[in-house]
């Protein structure tokens, strides 16, 4: 589901970045719509700020969402091997509280990666 303005705007610009009627005969339109569909895209999702830039010594958090099965686990801990084998001292947090399996999931794979994890069964 996507806001509709979001996808007016996205078409918009689209349209405003590449005039498909004013192109030369020879130039490939399809490449064309498709670079400014990701201009577009990236434009939507590039809020204009710096990035996020984690700094040694202070606590870091980083929340992952996403739909079940899409591999945030998996994300989490090779993020916080990552990080581990650079120096930093990491943690993994089982925040799922509704997945069976998902503390079992987390302890498995921070234990192979050799990451500390907290989470419980009941919380």
């Amino acid at each position: 589901d996507v806001d509709v303005k979001l996808v007016k705007k996205l078409k918009d610009d689209v349209k405003k970045n590449c005039r498909v009627d004013e192109m030369a005969s020879g130039v490939n339109k399809r490449k064309v719509i498709q670079q400014a569909l990701i201009k577009g895209l990236c434009g939507l999702l590039d809020p204009g700020k710096e990035p996020f830039k984690p700094k040694k010594k202070k606590p870091n958090v980083f929340m992952f969402v996403g739909l079940q099965g899409s591999g945030k686990t998996t994300s989490c801990t090779k993020l916080a091997y990552y990080y581990r084998k650079r120096g930093w001292k990491t943690a993994l947090v089982c925040a799922d509280t509704f997945r069976a399996g998902a503390y079992d999931q987390l302890k498995q794979n921070a234990t192979k990666a050799k990451v500390p994890y907290y989470g419980s069964y009941s919380e």
